[in-house]
């Protein structure tokens, strides 16, 4: 009998370990919390829990699986394995707000209220993951995030590329020039000869090459000068866990072109001015800025490195998707830009006027670091192919090249401005959006939902103002356009099996991942585009559609910032997953593996695509053929 319990003891034990939220918990808690588990069996299609009942434990899935509702009887959720419910009764008034059916024969583990109350107003974690419900602990997610921005700084610590280069206070002048040149160092770390680990530091002082000229060369002293005799030995450093504001007021505070860097009382590695700026140097602005500098299409491709150097920084910085997939899509656009002024110096001037346009992500800017090329031209309606279409060819194919070269590779669909179908006069293209609205056909819709992101980025940018005033006055009034659009969003849906398990990608090379794009970030633009449409918003960015959506009650109550906030995270876990892949060295892509990710974004990645998922059934229900908006 003892053997049994102790046996129960110990797999009730190994569950909590690794299941969230008892991961946010110390061992001595956990056991504490395994030993007053109750187990409970629920057959199929049983009642756990009714609507209003007194409940006094929090519900623990094992095994199993359930079905939680709203009290209208509407399917509020699914979990399985993992899962936990309860917790929304016993934090209000002790009854039940969410009853809950066994969907298949459930094993469940009880912990009584007032563990319950313990674990949640002593750990923080812990309370952090159980939080109310789904909704909630998605928002405060993103709103850490939205906090978090206020930090826009790094740490020190990710300007150390090396050790420091050292030498014992013994050493002479000519040595310490030597070892400066050997290594390639503008400084050196000198040290005394205590090696005893209790010390601060080892540290006696610094010697760069500023001093050696001002300190040994200029007086005239000889190359045996001993290094203490030129160093210098009231030294400033800093923590490696400091910002790296801190270390550049230090710098201008006491005129220092060095810093020590220190952790745990050690030297880890010197920062110089130069360190400082070239960290300001992946400033988007700055990258803005030499794009627009470059004087051919070589200087801007060198420019790639600084590109993705600057979006890296940038989520290293804690930035949200809107401030980075914005600052993207700036740069981007400067590329367009600076491409055409070069072409146009080259070709010469253009024969007739003509608006270049960015298309798809740009358009919204929400592109990212992971992207292709997509663009269009218009032209102005005296165009006659005969005169005009050898410069215009030659001019996409410049910029399109050019774009390539750069980092944004040739769309595989061929929506690109040296696509001949793509280079119209304004009137063709205001045919073309009339017709696809008029008559949406599986093609003429997949082209609305590229087409209908646009933005003049170069030229008469005033076309494109008059293309986005055609598509909303007529795709509002137009009913059937809306519901086939409604359908062509519906292509898409979010990686979620029936028990809300994560349904990967089988195409081979990339199995057993999700792809953030294609089944997440496109999916939710696709259905903000279309309930945009039929309000007449004049947003072009996905979160600023959407605020016009909510603003004009098109969704039920709450629904919008949900769908705000689901946005913004998966969002976020492509947009660092492509940053980890930039820092490791290898080539981002919008492939996310879930066994990378951790319990809490697993968790929050599966509540984000459960309200896309309820997103869209909506959006079946409220565009149907025939029905008014």
């Amino acid at each position: 009998m003892v053997e049994t319990q102790q046996a129960e003891h110990i797999e009730i034990l190994d569950f909590l370990r690794r299941t969230a939220p008892f991961t946010e918990l110390s061992e001595e808690t956990l056991g504490q919390v395994a030993g007053q588990v109750e187990v409970a069996y629920f057959k199929a299609g049983s009642q756990i829990l009714n609507f209003g009942e007194d409940i006094s434990d929090w519900y623990i899935i094992r095994s199993g699986a359930v079905e939680v509702f709203r009290r209208n009887g509407d399917l509020y959720n699914r979990l399985s394995e993992g899962g936990f419910f309860g917790e929304f009764g016993l934090l209000r008034n002790k009854r039940v707000r969410f009853p809950v059916v066994a969907l298949e024969d459930t094993l469940v583990y009880l912990i009584a209220e007032p563990l319950f109350n313990d674990l949640f107003d002593n750990n923080e974690g812990f309370a952090d993951i159980v939080e109310v419900e789904d909704r909630t602990r998605l928002r405060q997610a993103v709103a850490r995030r939205e906090d978090a921005n206020e930090l826009m700084t790094s740490r020190v610590e990710t300007l150390v590329s090396r050790e420091p280069v050292c030498l014992p206070v013994t050493a002479t002048a000519r040595e310490a020039a030597i070892r400066m040149t050997e290594e390639g160092v503008s400084s050196l770390l000198i040290l005394d000869a205590n090696d005893d680990p209790e010390r601060d530091s080892r540290m006696a002082g610094i010697i760069t090459d500023r001093d050696i000229r001002n300190r040994l060369v200029s007086p005239g002293l000889g190359y045996d000068t001993p290094v203490t005799e030129i160093m210098t030995s009231e030294l400033r450093y800093v923590e490696h866990s400091q910002f790296v504001f801190e270390a550049m007021l230090l710098m201008l505070r006491f005129n220092v072109h060095h810093l020590p860097v220190l952790k745990h009382r050690q030297p880890i590695g010197v920062i110089a001015l130069s360190d400082i700026i070239r960290y300001e140097s992946q400033n988007s602005l700055f990258v803005v800025s030499s794009i627009f500098r470059a004087q051919s299409v070589e200087e801007l491709v060198a420019l790639k490195q600084d590109v993705r150097a600057c979006f890296t920084r940038m989520v290293n910085e804690d930035a949200n998707s809107r401030m980075i997939g914005g600052a993207m899509a700036v740069i981007g656009r400067s590329f367009k830009q600076r491409l055409l002024e070069l072409g146009e110096a080259e070709l010469g001037p253009p024969p007739v006027p003509y608006c270049f346009l960015a298309l798809g992500s740009m358009a919204r800017e929400e592109q990212l670091i992971v992207t292709d090329q997509d663009n269009a031209m218009i032209l102005d309606n005296r165009y006659d192919p005969q005169q005009h279409e050898a410069y215009f060819k030659a001019l996409a194919e410049f910029v399109c090249d050019g774009l390539d070269a750069c980092g944004y590779s040739y769309c595989s669909g061929k929506i690109m401005a040296t696509n001949p179908k793509w280079r119209q006069p304004l009137r063709v293209w205001e045919q073309y959006f009339t017709e696809w609205i008029d008559k949406p056909t599986p093609e003429f819709l997949l082209n609305s939902a590229i087409f209908f992101d646009l933005e003049g980025v170069w030229g008469r940018t005033r076309w494109a103002e008059m293309l986005n005033d055609l598509i909303r006055r007529k795709a509002q009034r137009n009913p059937r356009f809306l519901a086939c659009m409604a359908r062509n969003a519906l292509l898409r849906t979010p990686p979620l099996g029936f028990f809300k398990d994560f349904v990967m990608e089988t195409d081979g090379r990339h199995t057993n991942s999700i792809n953030m794009k294609r089944r997440g970030t496109a999916p939710v633009a696709d259905l903000i585009r279309v309930h945009a449409l039929a309000v007449g918003s004049r947003a072009s960015n996905s979160f600023e559609r959407l605020r016009d959506v909510i603003d004009a009650s098109v969704m039920p109550p709450g629904r919008g910032p949900d769908l705000r906030d689901a946005l913004e995270l998966i969002s976020m876990v492509r947009i660092r997953h492509q940053a980890l892949d930039l820092e490791a060295g290898q080539e981002p892509d919008n492939n996310v593996e879930p066994e990378n990710l951790s319990d809490f974004e697993r968790k929050n990645l599966k509540d984000a695509f459960q309200i896309l998922s309820h997103a869209q059934k909506f959006l079946k229900y409220r565009y149907q053929p025939g029905r008014p908006n």
